[in-house]
């Protein structure tokens, strides 16, 4: 994961149509919240609106066609969802328990709680469970607020998930024993093998030459005048590592930058 910047302004259809809905929803609510709270009576969401292709638009060009969780590149294999952060319909403090109504049904058409999301890490994974810190302080309607929470899920447009999420080759891991780097990891499963394997084979291919080139200039067997052909070419290649790892626009962004810190590690001293 990488932190997301979407631009301020929120697409118009979410400013008009958007907020109607949010009204709509808040006074339905606040006339009979009993019944939602039970199931009862259920809102009905309209994803054309927060679906509405200026609002995908927006999403796929500020996370440049990525998963906002995985970072794969979503629309070279399928359409991309847009994913509420915080759920809308309902939510659970833990994936085992039942779906608590209501959801975040005020911000089902809020900007910053949309993000692209591939359809794995949305609708297998993640789909209703948001948990918090303390789920006493979970907002319960649209008078509540929301800032007295602590999500356990590490929010990409709010804060860096990379202080929270690092990489040991292909293998997300918790930096410094993050509770809420190792639950995001855990819950949107950032280790399945699927992804592993994508990411194995990015890694393989990305660092090829420069991998052959550092067993060159170890052996031993390079007269002087290869090994310093060597070792310019193998500069050159580290340079264009570094400027694409400071790409957000490439997939694993994440996982090349520690890649490429442990790889600048190997070389040796001229």
């Amino acid at each position: 994961m990488i932190q997301i910047e979407k631009r301020d302004s929120p697409p118009e259809i979410l400013e008009t149509d958007g907020v109607d809905e949010r009204r709509a929803h808040s006074v339905s609510y606040a006339h009979d919240p009993e019944a939602y709270q039970s199931g009862e009576r259920s809102f009905e969401f309209d994803d054309s609106i927060y679906g509405h292709e200026s609002v995908k638009s927006a999403l796929i060009e500020a996370q440049h066609r990525k998963c906002s969780f995985c970072e794969s590149k979503v629309t070279h294999v399928a359409y991309g969802d847009v994913e509420h952060f915080r759920p809308k319909s309902g939510h659970r403090q833990h994936s085992e328990e039942a779906l608590r109504r209501p959801g975040y049904y005020w911000l089902a058409y809020e900007w910053t709680n949309l993000f692209l999301c591939c359809p794995l890490c949305n609708r297998r994974h993640k789909n209703n469970l948001f948990p918090l810190r303390n789920p006493e302080d979970r907002a319960q309607s649209h008078r509540d607020e929301i800032e007295d929470e602590e999500p356990v899920f590490l929010h990409p447009g709010r804060e860096d998930p990379e202080a929270h999420i690092g990489f040991r080759k292909a293998v997300a891991f918790a930096k410094d024993g993050s509770t809420r780097g190792r639950r995001t990891i855990e819950a949107l499963r950032l280790n399945r093998e699927a992804l592993m394997e994508v990411r194995r084979d990015y890694l393989a291919t990305a660092f090829k030459e420069i991998r052959v080139l550092l067993r060159m200039v170890e052996s031993g067997n390079l007269t002087s005048e290869k090994e310093t052909e060597a070792r310019q070419v193998l500069r050159r290649l580290m340079e264009q590592k570094r400027q694409d790892a400071q790409r957000d626009d490439r997939p694993f962004a994440s996982m090349l930058c520690d890649a490429l810190e442990k790889v600048e590690a190997q070389i040796p001293e001229e």
